[in-house]
């Protein structure tokens, strides 16, 4: 489907829980939240309606996201759900993967495709620092079995703080080298306590690559998303850089959100949306959410505003909006 600035939206990332098993400091505060009522949460039936309209607009990728999805029951037969809904080419998951290893084999089982794994340090006090928690090696050992097992894609995604983890860039960068993975740099946010820290941009880590590195760009696109690929001289994966902050990529964005109590997000920044769960409790028909969701992605605003907040942008930690 074709938004009023033109842009083809064929992506939809579905937030299935606010609950998260790690508190990452850019993320969550040490205490957690105040998590949504169970029954506020849209069930996986009321989600497959979401995604069975969505597709019939021309949605064909589906991401799927929490807080923590992988905690959340039930997950492999949804996701087995998706895969049989027309129109779906690909079914992919963000997790911090800490429990990827136990699950790996019902999510291929279940015809998961893609897999991306948020890890913000390959130091393990520094990972147990972001992440008020330790795992690091089971989360690395979660990677290597999905790679054993033949998940075609394996992608890390990594914020880099300069109080935190700006010592790591080049690891990161070197990780690329020992496995097939694509490590994607993403800037980070000023949302929720994401606020209390310092941003690097992807221009000052790309120069710190280039001190030890030659990057070399890949002449096609690798996938649908924002992300600028390169390669070094003995890549095994790739290196990439998603950066809103720095070089926002709006007029390209392909994506709209479901938050876990069933909003549709039309911007990451912005209020602006639909509440489906609304719609789908009153009873609306199918052809009544397909309209809803058609004339909301119509609306999609042009562009996020991260650098002059105002009143209407969304002030919730990232673990409530869906990552």
């Amino acid at each position: 489907m074709i938004d009023n600035w033109g842009r083809k939206i064929e992506y939809l990332r579905v937030s299935i829980t606010d609950r998260c098993n790690l508190r990452c400091i850019y993320c969550m505060p040490k205490d957690g939240i105040e998590l949504i009522k169970h029954d506020e949460i849209l069930t996986f039936e009321e989600l497959i309606r979401i995604i069975k309209s969505a597709s019939e607009l021309g949605i064909s990728k589906i991401r799927i996201t929490g807080g923590e999805p992988l905690a959340r029951k039930g997950i492999t037969q949804f996701i087995r759900k998706i895969k049989s809904i027309k129109g779906i080419e690909e079914v992919s998951i963000t997790t911090n993967g800490i429990l990827l290893e136990e699950n790996i084999d019902d999510l291929i089982k279940a015809g998961l495709d893609r897999i991306n794994v948020s890890i913000d340090s390959l130091n393990e006090d520094i990972y147990s620092k972001i992440t008020r928690s330790k795992g690091l090696d089971k989360v690395l050992r979660g990677i290597n079995v999905a790679l054993d097992k033949g998940i075609k894609k394996v992608k890390i995604n990594t914020v880099i703080a300069k109080e935190i983890n700006y010592s790591e860039i080049m690891d990161f960068a070197e990780l690329t080298e020992k496995m097939p993975v694509d490590v994607r740099f993403i800037e980070l946010m000023p949302i929720g306590e994401g606020k209390k820290y310092t941003q690097v941009s992807n221009d000052d880590i790309k120069k710190i690559i280039l001190k030890k590195r030659k990057l070399i760009p890949f002449l096609n696109s690798k996938g649908s998303g924002p992300a600028t690929y390169f390669r070094t001289l003995s890549s095994k994966g790739a290196i990439g850089f998603i950066s809103p902050i720095s070089h926002e990529f709006c007029n390209k964005c392909n994506r709209i959100r479901i938050t876990p109590e069933g909003f549709l997000k039309l911007c990451l920044h912005w209020n602006d949306g639909v509440d489906l769960k609304k719609v789908l409790r009153s009873k609306a028909s199918d052809e009544q959410l397909y309209k809803i969701i058609y004339n909301a992605i119509k609306q999609k605003p042009y562009k996020h505003e991260f650098k002059s907040q105002n009143k209407n942008s969304d002030s919730r930690n990232m673990s409530q909006i869906g990552g």
